[in-house]
């Protein structure tokens, strides 16, 4: 496996940010996983909301070019919209006429 030679000292945690070319590379990478993974099944949920996160960290960084800045934040809420999408609808709650009626009245 491609996997079993990997040097994992690249995963150790530092206490140093992560350099904005490392986050742009990891996006890329996260966005042609989904692609991949989109066109043989449904698409990853997890996967979308990780992308959406690296983007947004990156429009948040100061170092980087404002045109840079400006294209993260924007896809990072569009990659928000296909995340909210995508998401299962929160159960419907009855209203408060529905739970007095539907309660039952001792005799």
């Amino acid at each position: 496996m491609a996997y079993a030679t990997m040097d994992t000292t690249f995963f150790k945690s530092t206490d140093t940010p992560a350099r904005p070319e490392l986050l742009v590379s990891a996006v890329l990478h996260l966005m042609s996983q989904y692609i991949n993974q989109s066109l043989d099944a449904t698409p990853c949920v997890k996967l979308a909301a990780v992308i959406e996160r690296h983007l947004q960290v990156l429009a948040e960084r100061s170092d980087l070019a404002p045109v840079l800045r400006a294209t993260c934040l924007q896809l990072s809420e569009q990659w928000a919209m296909v995340v909210d999408r995508a998401l299962p609808p929160p159960p419907e709650k009855p209203g408060f006429l529905a739970q007095l009626f539907s309660a039952r009245q001792p005799l």
